[in-house]
C-alpha cells in the first residue's frame, strides 16, 4: 500500500494545479483564435498566388500570340513594300505588272484581316495586363495581411509560451523531494485521468470528480493513517485529505 508523508500530498496538489494550468496554457496554444485567423488568410493568399500565376501565364500566352500577329502584319507588308518597288520600277514586263498588281490587292486584304487579328489580340492583352494588374493588387494586399496575422500569432504564442516556461521553473521548485512513488502514481493516473491525477476531498466531496462519496466510505477514508494515499472509490484518483492546508489560492496560482 503507498504511504507518502501528509506534506509531500499536500504539495503534490500544488503540482496539479500547476500541471493543470500548463495543459490550459497548452490548450489555448493550440486552439488560439489567431490560429484560424492566419490559417484563413493563409488559404486566401495561396489561392491569389494560384490566381496570380495563372494571370501571368496567359499575359505571357496573349504577349507571344500578339507579337506572332504582329509579324505576320509585317510580313506581309515587307511583301507589299516589295512587290511596290519592283512594279514602280518600270522593269517589269505588262504581263508581271498584271501579277504584281494582283498580289498587291491580295496582300492588301490579308494585311488588313492580319492587323484585325492583331487589334483583337491587343484589345485582349490590354484587359487581361488590368486584371492582372488587379489581381497583383489584391495579392500584395493579401500578403500583408497574412503577415501581419502571423505576427500577431507569432506573439500571442510567444507570450503562453513564456508563461509555460514560467510555470515549469515553478512545477519543478514544488516537485523537488516529493516521494517517488508518490509521484510515479500521480503521473500514472494523470495519464489515465485526462491530466487530473491527484485531487482534495472536502467534507465528502471529491473535487477530482465532483462526486459526492458515501458517508462509510468518508469515514474509512479518514480513519486511514495520515501517510496512507487513499484514492477516490468514484474516480481512482489520489485524494488528499485536510486539503484545507492548501489555500485555493495557491492552487490557482
Amino acid at each position: 500500500m503507498t504511504t507518502a508523508p501528509v506534506a509531500d500530498q499536500l504539495r503534490l496538489l500544488e503540482v496539479q494545479a500547476l500541471d493543470t494550468r500548463a495543459s490550459q496554457i497548452a490548450h489555448q496554444r493550440r486552439t488560439h483564435p489567431a490560429h484560424a485567423a492566419a490559417t484563413e488568410l493563409a488559404s486566401q493568399l495561396a489561392d491569389l498566388e494560384s490566381a496570380l500565376v495563372t494571370s501571368r501565364t496567359a499575359a505571357g500566352d496573349l504577349r507571344r500570340e500578339l507579337a506572332k500577329a504582329e509579324a505576320d502584319v509585317e510580313q506581309v507588308r515587307t511583301r507589299a513594300q516589295r512587290d511596290r518597288a519592283r512594279l514602280d520600277s518600270a522593269a517589269v514586263s505588262a504581263k508581271d505588272a498584271q501579277a504584281l498588281t494582283s498580289e498587291l490587292e491580295a496582300l492588301a486584304r490579308r494585311q488588313a484581316a492580319l492587323e484585325e487579328i492583331e487589334l483583337e489580340v491587343m484589345e485582349r492583352l490590354e484587359a487581361h495586363e488590368s486584371a492582372l494588374a488587379d489581381v497583383t493588387r489584391a495579392r500584395d494586399e493579401m500578403l500583408e495581411k497574412q503577415q501581419w496575422a502571423a505576427r500577431q500569432l507569432e506573439e500571442a504564442l510567444a507570450e503562453l509560451d513564456a508563461q509555460a516556461a514560467e510555470l515549469a521553473v515553478e512545477r519543478e521548485k514544488r516537485a523537488v523531494g516529493l516521494d517517488a512513488g508518490l509521484v510515479a502514481l500521480y503521473d500514472r493516473l494523470r495519464g489515465q485521468l485526462g491530466g487530473l491525477g491527484v485531487a482534495a476531498l472536502r467534507g465528502r466531496r471529491c473535487e477530482g470528480c465532483r462526486l459526492e462519496l458515501n458517508p462509510s466510505d468518508v469515514a474509512q477514508l479518514n480513519a486511514a493513517a495520515p501517510e496512507q494515499v487513499v484514492r477516490c472509490e468514484e474516480c481512482g484518483r489520489i485524494l488528499v485529505r485536510n486539503a484545507e492546508a492548501v489555500r485555493p489560492a495557491d492552487a490557482a496560482r
